[in-house]
């Protein structure tokens, strides 16, 4: 049986997490969204099984939400984690911080709220982006890189995609740091065959200005 995922079929966004481990271990599965009326269908199944936002993953009868849950809950079945509960647990708490930084992320671009447009916020957005690039990557990305070298696992393939998300994003400030831990992780994941096919294809969905990481130059410095 196909697992289902269901998150927004226009950005990568939290979803793109949960993407790349089923790409990545060539699992069998439909990303709901993308479907005709799919949309639909996923609001529907919210309702259903009373989740509070996408992605979800719905496995047979088990429906599981939160990405870093997701992840915890496939890891040993797509061969992306050890069965061992201490080394999962581990693998966990590394992608609950990765969940951390991607509301610091968010927050560069809406650090006032999420129902007011990016230009409505910009001056508070410009404050935020400064203190984010100079002591929140380096901060995040510091303990990340002392966490990239470990065993291949779904956290390996998220901190590709926040390495792929911060290059798009803050083109200008990755230029200047070095994270030679986190740089060949980044290289050695896209090399893998079945994700290199997937980051190819039209599968892949673009990063854009509705996503987690948005491209600004002002807040680039």
């Amino acid at each position: 049986m196909s697992y289902e995922l269901y998150y927004w079929p226009s950005i990568q966004g939290r979803g793109e997490f949960v993407r790349l481990a089923l790409e990545d271990a060539g699992a069998d599965y439909v990303d709901i969204a993308r479907q005709k009326s799919g949309v639909d269908k996923m609001m529907k199944a919210m309702a259903r099984h009373r989740v509070f936002a996408p992605p979800f993953l719905k496995d047979g009868k088990r429906v599981i939400g939160q990405t870093a849950l997701i992840l915890h809950y496939l890891g040993p079945k797509l061969r992306l984690a050890p069965k061992a509960e201490a080394e999962r647990l581990r693998l966990l708490q590394l992608q609950l911080t990765i969940t951390d930084f991607l509301v610091e992320v968010h927050d560069t671009h809406h650090p006032i709220a999420n129902s007011l447009y990016y230009e409505d916020q910009k001056p508070e957005s410009q404050r935020r982006a400064k203190s984010f690039r100079e002591s929140r990557i380096p901060k995040f990305l510091g303990y990340f890189e002392t966490h990239a070298t470990l065993p291949f696992s779904y956290v390996s393939l998220s901190l590709f995609q926040v390495m792929e998300g911060l290059h798009y994003a803050f083109p200008g400030t990755m230029k200047k740091l070095r994270y030679k831990n986190l740089a060949r992780l980044r290289e050695k994941v896209s090399e893998r065959k079945t994700l290199r096919e997937y980051l190819m294809s039209p599968r892949r969905i673009p990063f854009n200005q509705s996503g987690v990481f948005r491209r600004y130059p002002e807040l680039d410095g």
